[in-house]
């Protein structure tokens, strides 16, 4: 297993946002998590990187219990985290960028090179020696995305890829999650765009008022519309 979670409650000071989350993903799969606005899923993905830290629970990591280890520690064990702030160095150039986020090949994970990284995000090749605050959004996201592949992590976390950014970045972000899987990265991806999530995931799980209300491949859930229109409607 690559990824499981068991009974995870996390909080905000009073505020219960997790409650008793569990869920697992397989080496190689793809896994959208998906619902509205405040269900949890940010909260979901930094509990994984131990970012929040879960008051009750488990977080397994390729069989290793990381539960309430520092956050550092957690991706130096190959656990990227692509955040939907973005957060680049705007006053460093995209080659700079990616040179910060530069670790060691790590055994059993896909060996990004910036080459090969310029070949999946063709906007960012033309523009690498471009500082950062030059970039638009999308490519900030491509450029983020770039940065923590350059860990070569074993899992990447990709929270809201397709948010805020024009529909022709969505469409090159949905066929560079294609080539992750191709290399053998797993993918968990937090999403509200079910249509986006529909085109890169093995399966979804829902998640509502920080629970779990569906797991299944999206099959599945075209059978259950009643699931659909419930957490995921506007």
């Amino acid at each position: 297993m690559m990824l499981e979670l068991t009974a995870i409650n996390s909080f905000y000071g009073k505020a219960h946002i997790l409650n008793d989350l569990s869920f697992s993903v397989e080496p190689g799969e793809v896994v959208a998590l998906l619902g509205r606005n405040g269900a949890g899923k940010t909260t979901t993905m930094k509990s994984i990187m131990q970012m929040v830290r879960p008051r009750s629970g488990s977080v397994r990591f390729q069989g290793r219990d990381i539960t309430g280890e520092p956050a550092y520690k957690v991706a130096r064990q190959g656990l990227g985290y692509v955040p939907e702030e973005r957060r680049i160095f705007t006053s460093l150039t995209i080659l700079e960028n990616l040179e910060v986020g530069r670790q060691p090949k790590r055994a059993g994970a896909p060996y990004w090179t910036t080459d090969a990284l310029f070949e999946l995000f063709p906007n960012l090749s033309e523009r690498r020696n471009n500082l950062g605050k030059a970039l638009s959004g999308g490519e900030q996201q491509m450029l983020t995305i770039a940065r923590t592949l350059m860990g070569n992590p074993s899992l990447i976390l990709l929270d809201e890829p397709s948010e805020g950014i024009a529909p022709v970045i969505v469409e090159q972000m949905a066929a560079s999650i294609l080539k992750f899987k191709e290399h053998g990265l797993t993918v968990v991806i937090s999403e509200q765009n079910l249509h986006f999530a529909r085109a890169v995931a093995d399966r979804t799980i829902i998640i509502e008022g920080g629970t779990k209300k569906f797991d299944g491949t999206f099959e599945v859930l075209e059978r259950e519309p009643e699931i659909r229109d419930q957490y995921l409607s506007v």
